[in-house]
């Protein structure tokens, strides 16, 4: 059974940086993409960052939103890529999801929650002005 797990929300301040983990276990990925999705209290789940591996080869895309702030990553070959966040604005404060799929999506796949099979539970990202 695979598992995802969020980690390393929490509540900051305006200009603050943060670092979001995601760690998988029950299997492990040569294939796939990776993205970070959020969803604020009474709004939609929005796409924030993705990662495509496909063999030796990455990519990434983000959202106009956070380009320039935010970088997805891969910290090391057991975990999957992180979100290092950057210059927190309050319009950043939401639950923070980890999604993968063991397939190269197609560029315009990537955005939408319906073409990832594993989520993990979320975590809590709260930026004070």
């Amino acid at each position: 059974q695979v598992q995802l797990r969020e980690s390393g929300g929490g509540s900051v301040q305006t200009g603050d940086s943060l670092r979001l983990s995601c760690t998988v276990s029950g299997r492990t990925f040569s294939t796939y993409t990776v993205a970070w999705f959020r969803q604020a209290p009474g709004k939609e789940r929005d796409f924030v960052a993705a990662m495509r591996r496909s063999g030796g080869n990455r990519d990434t895309s983000y959202a106009d939103s956070v380009k320039g702030r935010f970088t997805i990553s891969r910290d090391n070959a057991e975990n999957m890529p992180s979100l290092q966040m950057n210059s927190l604005k309050p319009e950043d404060t939401a639950v923070y999801y980890c999604a993968v799929t063991p397939r190269r999506l197609i560029t315009s796949q990537i955005r939408w929650t319906n073409d990832y099979d594993y989520w993990g539970q979320g975590t809590q990202v709260t930026v004070s002005s």
